[in-house]
């Protein structure tokens, strides 16, 4: 299922990742492309909350200098930067096969870093862009039945 919505502020943005967040069911590799500040760590952050991760006292926030956290919830979720990733090997090295189960969500900031990677493997791509100075348009390609936003 694709969808596209329109976000106009950051809270919305949690909102909207809160909402996805509380429908998934492990498995689930979600990579989200967009420029800098776009929305995409605030994103995560909803979708970790919404999966029953990320609690006040292990806040989500963008890995980029250590590559990847870890938040426990319903499921566990991997929030993998590829910012500074700079090859397919070392973002294999990092261990994104260990990340991928039944019981976990790999999110993966920057990932038209690594593309080349998920080959294969069948994911959610999500790509944010600015709408305006507040607003950010968010566009969904491959959302499983499961994750009907439309509701």
């Amino acid at each position: 299922m694709d969808y596209d919505f329109l976000s106009n502020s950051a809270e919305e943005t949690i909102e909207l990742g809160s909402s996805i967040g509380s429908r998934l069911k492990g498995g689930e590799v979600i990579a989200l492309t967009g420029p800098l500040g776009s929305g995409k760590t605030y994103l995560t952050k909803g979708i970790a909350q919404g999966a029953g991760a990320g609690k006040e006292s292990v806040p989500v926030n963008s890995p980029t200098f250590v590559l990847v956290n870890e938040y426990s919830g319903r499921l566990d979720i991997y929030h993998i930067d590829a910012y500074r990733i700079k090859s397919i090997k070392e973002f294999e090295n990092i261990g994104f096969d260990d990340f991928c189960s039944p019981d976990s969500v790999v999110l993966i900031e920057w990932a038209d870093k690594i593309l080349a990677a998920l080959k294969g493997i069948n994911y959610v791509r999500i790509t944010m862009s600015y709408e305006g100075k507040t607003s950010r348009k968010i566009s969904m390609e491959n959302l499983p039945q499961y994750i009907d936003l439309a509701e």
